[in-house]
């Protein structure tokens, strides 16, 4: 459904209800609002020398500048109020905010008139506040501001475009062209702009490139009007006359809004005030001969246009009103999500310091919670997620150490005894007892003392100890680095979960990256100084269970002869009870028990399987000591608990004056950025004030002059009580 506006009810309103309308908008754009959203307003566009100056001039019956060798090099916003008394007021408008501090000129550029005799000298002065200058720059962003006050002006606002450049010159320069043209397309693609077409008689309006600019950014030609200037330079009867007279009736070039003719004066020939007084008088005689004349009167002049313009634009500000409200809350409500985002302002030392204080102790409270074990709050998301889990990082400090014990059961020890035929395994070495009783005998040879013979040293036994006990460092080692990987990325979890980006990188790399790395330096030296309390030191144990290793049964002469039974019968299995061989039955099992009862005669040899069996059974147990104390001294004291105090609010309270600012200070770009958002937000606010200010007057009760019904409030986020609102207020509704 759209809304169609009633011509016979606008002229029914009264000029104080259009003016607060078009004041309303106006406000809007001095507030700066319309660097963020598209408000409604009508654009003039056209091409270099087309005219269009002169149609700003015709509409607000002020002279502008206008000269044959000059041009538009600033977008002019015209405003038109209907007051008892004449005026001219000029000012400038940055095309962008963040011009405040720097181009001070144009802020304090306000000028006053009481007539129009010195406005073209204003606006001279203008240009070159602008910076605008024959040898400065050609064309300017910044938007001129005129406002005209006078008890003929209609009340209307429209902006009138540099004009469109075909190519450069000695004056022009190819990024002069680019420039205006990326100025106006930008002007043109806004979505509430009402595209006000010039195209001049003089030329060809196929190649006149505003036309292509208005297909291009209105497909559908509903916001665009076409306005022919110049037609008293066609040869009448032409072909050229009738060609611009078809495209004024709409059938060459389709616009929603039409098309519209006036007869600009040659600013050559009439100077002063002749200029304006003679126009209108002019344009009426040459456009009420011809075939000009055959064109609806509604078509025609600039009392018309002016009468159109009004209308166009008083109906286009009722349409997109409450859409330009929604669209004030989103981004408002954006604006200051990211505000929010970025955390109260840090300027000052003691406001940077309270920041880190207030980290910190979300920080200790996080990081206590998870090496406890307590894993309750928002930072702790779902445990089967790869973050989840390394959030909890009790839960992985656990994991880690089981699969450390479960690593130096299996592989920690260098060689393992094994009756296997193939001992091709690297890791541990698979060995059989025998060739053990070899290494161990090999060692006693080599490491005699004054011992007599049979009887091993004791420190033989530290010896295949610390041959035994190899594997260990790289294994332990390797846990610790595991370990303190994992605390590193639970710690810049927790960082990125209590500060914001800028403060969160700089505490990463000036505080928590240097404390882990002397963490890891502690905890590596901590675990070389437990391997060498084993390894270097005498084995030292007061275990019951090594006396009750040493003391039980000894199985190895009886798997020794069980093996060579085996061997020489050539049985597969074990030997268990009685076995069949060849036909004949034997009593294996006690041929095996009496070949165990039988003495050892080396005598070295029997030292070296005794030497091996206290090894073995010291190994038993000094192995699970280690795997306690490396998970306790080491993960636990050396790696984990110390990190909840890394930025504890001590640690925060000793920092240096140059380390808080370094980190918590604001970044210049994030002092920019919360500057625009700032500054986005008041002008928001105060545009979403003006909007909501209007529609609550008409909402509530202030009843139009043509409307003797009482307003009923309605919800502006639905279409068909939008649509009731308006229709109470002069405009029709029309289904599509």
């Amino acid at each position: 459904m759209v809304l169609a506006f009633n011509a016979e009810n606008l002229n029914g309103l009264c000029s104080k209800d259009q003016l607060e309308l078009l004041d309303a908008i106006d406000h809007l754009r001095l507030q700066g609002i319309d660097h963020y959203i598209s408000l409604p307003q009508i654009i003039v566009c056209g091409d270099q020398s087309a005219g269009k100056s002169s149609v700003l001039e015709a509409i607000s019956g002020v002279p502008f500048p206008v000269k044959s060798n000059l041009c538009t090099c600033f977008p002019t916003e015209l405003v038109l109020r209907r007051a008892a008394d004449t005026g001219v007021t000029v000012s400038i408008i940055p095309d962008s905010p963040s011009k405040t501090p720097i181009q001070d000129g144009i802020h304090k550029f306000h000028e006053e008139l009481e007539g129009f005799e010195g406005f073209p000298d204003l606006v001279e002065k203008a240009k070159l506040a602008m910076g605008i200058s024959a040898s400065g720059k050609a064309f300017s962003k910044d938007r001129l501001r005129v406002e005209i006050t006078g008890p003929d002006r209609p009340h209307l606002t429209i902006i009138d475009m540099p004009g469109l450049i075909h190519s450069e010159t000695k004056s022009q320069s190819a990024a002069d062209v680019r420039l205006v043209r990326t100025v106006v397309k930008g002007y043109m693609r806004q979505k509430r702009s009402i595209i006000l077409a010039v195209v001049s008689a003089k030329n060809d309006f196929a190649n006149q490139v505003v036309l292509n600019f208005a297909r291009e950014v209105d497909k559908r030609g509903s916001r665009t009007m076409g306005v022919i200037t110049k037609p008293d330079t066609l040869v009448q009867g032409s072909d050229s006359e009738a060609l611009y007279i078809s495209l004024a009736r709409n059938n060459q070039v389709n616009f929603d809004l039409g098309w519209h003719v006036l007869k600009n004066l040659d600013s050559e020939t009439q100077k002063g005030s002749s200029l304006m007084s003679n126009r209108n008088t002019q344009e009426a005689l040459f456009l009420s001969k011809g075939a000009w004349n055959e064109l609806p009167s509604s078509m025609l002049g600039i009392n018309e246009l002016r009468k159109k313009l009004s209308s166009v634009l008083l109906r286009q500000i009722a349409l997109e009103l409450p859409s330009l409200i929604r669209e004030i809350n989103l981004k408002l409500n954006k604006s200051r999500e990211e505000l929010e985002e970025l955390g109260e302002p840090r300027r000052t030392l003691d406001e940077q310091r309270l920041k880190l204080l207030q980290i910190s102790e979300e920080f200790q409270s996080l990081v206590e919670r998870s090496i406890n074990g307590t894993y309750s709050g928002a930072f702790f998301e779902d445990a089967e997620t790869s973050q989840g889990y390394q959030e909890r990082i009790r839960a992985v400090i656990q994991n880690m150490n089981k699969v450390f014990a479960d690593e130096l059961v299996k592989r920690g020890h260098r060689r393992e005894i094994s009756s296997a035929k193939s001992q091709s395994s690297a890791n541990p070495e698979l060995i059989t007892r025998d060739k053990f009783l070899d290494h161990v005998e090999n060692m006693m040879q080599r490491t005699r003392g004054r011992e007599l013979p049979g009887i091993f040293s004791p420190m033989v036994v530290a010896d295949l100890f610390q041959q035994q006990s190899s594997p260990w460092e790289q294994i332990a080692q390797d846990h610790v680095k595991k370990a303190w990987d994992a605390v590193g990325e639970f710690l810049e979890l927790v960082v990125t979960y209590v500060a914001d980006t800028s403060i969160g990188d700089a505490l990463i790399d000036k505080i928590f990256q240097p404390a882990l790395n002397r963490l890891l330096l502690s905890a590596k030296a901590k675990t070389t100084k437990l391997l060498d309390s084993h390894r270097r030191v005498h084995p030292i144990t007061y275990n019951q269970e090594y006396a009750e290793a040493i003391n039980g049964p000894c199985t190895h002469p009886r798997e020794e002869i069980s093996k060579i039974v085996r061997d020489f019968f050539k049985i597969s299995s074990n030997i268990t009870g009685s076995h069949y061989i060849y036909d004949n039955q034997y009593n294996l099992a006690a041929l095996v028990d009496s070949l165990a009862k039988r003495t050892e005669p080396n005598i070295e040899r029997k030292a070296a399987s005794e030497a091996l069996d206290r090894m073995l059974a010291y190994y038993n147990i000094a192995v699970k000591r280690f795997i306690d104390i490396i998970a306790t001294e080491v993960i636990e004291q050396k790696i984990l608990m110390p990190i909840s105090d890394i930025l504890s609010p001590v640690a925060v309270f000793k920092m240096s004056p140059d380390l808080v600012e370094l980190i918590a200070g604001e970044s210049q770009e994030s002092r920019k950025k919360r500057e625009e958002l700032t500054r986005k937000v008041s002008v928001l606010q105060k545009g979403l004030k003006i909007c909501e200010h209007f529609m609550d007057a008409k909402l509530r009760g202030e009843p139009l002059a043509h409307s003797e019904e009482p307003q009923t409030q309605v919800d502006l986020d639905h279409s068909d009580e939008r649509t009731q609102f308006w229709s109470m207020n002069g405009f029709e509704t029309d289904d599509e």
